[in-house]
């Protein structure tokens, strides 16, 4: 037992030693020359507030200081002259930190919150790379359109397990500034399982942040259009200029497709032919699609409903993603649809592709 509590406080003793000595930074940079300056800056917002500079000798660098209570986000960046520049993000906070800033791996690790986000950011630099290679293979004139499409698609699915990896991240690490910070670079992604997961989590000082306020609004706009649920109606505008609302077609006996989609997005222009097909082979058996654009010109919104074939009624308010219709169902990422049935409950969110044709042929019993 008492060697025990030596030990105890022994441990104790070196962290607090640790937080009195502040931060030691060391690090090395690819292809830096001794007698670069190095420049480490705190991150506020979108902006950095240069904090201090260091000088490359051997080429390794060294800064010294003492950080908040709570780890920060920060910068370390290097532009030499007519050379590209080399930055990361990491975390200050108290205790040894090792960085490492090459063309393609970069690494930050030693204190516990940069240990964390290093995790993340290995993977998330695994998936770059893979995605890195499907450019280069796009440039292949080659390429038939069927392996162009096909390697889109694989693209695709890279961003949606990046997201899953920051989504991971951020949930793993909610009760530390990295699962904050992860929150905000994919917070639009966040589903209401998702939600319902990490806000009652959230520690109770990050509760006043902005974005944790927003996604708790967000949660409740979720549930009030979740599954189950009757439709909310919106009104908006048809590409003739004439006023529409959603209640026009939902709720009339019909099964009803909202569809959230933009001329700009191009995943949503790929998933346009299967809503085209589907369109077609179901619209006189009772379906119908209500497509809710996010387009900011009016132009580029009737060039993409006639490009796409775009038969069913279409409306908008031209705000992007101040959409008010997008807003009143929490939507943050498009193509997203709601499926209602014909007295206007809602089915299903996010159906496309396989999902949304089997959906479809259950409902219609094909």
């Amino acid at each position: 037992m008492r060697k025990l509590i030596l030990l105890l406080a022994t441990a104790a003793t070196l962290a607090a030693c640790q937080q009195e000595q502040g931060y030691v930074i060391k690090g090395n940079v690819e292809g830096a020359e001794n007698g670069d300056t190095i420049i480490l800056s705190k991150a506020i917002g979108r902006s950095v507030l240069p904090l201090d500079t260091a000088i490359i000798q051997n080429y390794t660098f060294e800064f010294k200081g003492m950080a908040d209570s709570v780890a920060t986000t920060a910068v370390v960046s290097y532009k030499p002259g007519e050379k590209d520049g080399m930055g990361i993000i990491f975390f200050l906070e108290n205790g040894h930190i090792y960085l490492r800033l090459t063309s393609s791996d970069d690494s930050a690790v030693g204190t516990p919150c940069n240990n964390a986000y290093q995790e993340v950011r290995s993977q998330l630099g695994d998936l770059y790379q893979q995605k890195e290679i499907i450019y280069n293979q796009l440039s292949d004139t080659t390429l038939t359109d069927q392996q162009r499409q096909a390697k889109l698609e694989e693209s695709d699915k890279l961003d949606e397990q990046s997201i899953e990896v920051m989504k991971e991240g951020a949930i793993r690490n909610i009760t530390n500034p990295v699962g904050l910070y992860l929150l905000k670079q994919c917070s639009p992604y966040f589903e209401l399982g998702d939600l319902e997961e990490i806000l009652p989590q959230v520690p109770a000082a990050y509760q006043s942040d902005s974005l944790i306020i927003k996604l708790t609004s967000k949660a409740d706009i979720l549930r009030s259009t979740a599954k189950g649920k009757p439709f909310t109606d919106f009104e908006m505008k048809t590409p003739e200029g004439k006023p529409v609302k959603l209640s026009d077609y939902a709720g009339k006996g019909k099964v009803v497709l909202i569809d959230f989609w933009a001329s700009w997005c191009p995943p949503c222009r790929r998933e346009m032919p299967n809503l085209v097909q589907l369109y077609a082979q179901y619209k006189n058996k009772g379906f119908e699609i209500v497509g809710v654009s996010l387009d900011h010109s009016a132009e580029a919104w009737k060039n993409g409903i006639e490009k796409l074939n775009i038969t069913w009624p279409q409306m908008s308010d031209l705000k992007y993603w101040k959409s008010q219709g997008a807003a009143l169902y929490g939507v943050n990422s498009i193509p997203h649809t709601v499926l209602l049935d014909g007295n206007g409950v809602i089915l299903e969110r996010g159906l496309y592709g396989d999902g949304l044709k089997e959906k479809l042929a259950a409902l219609f019993q094909e």
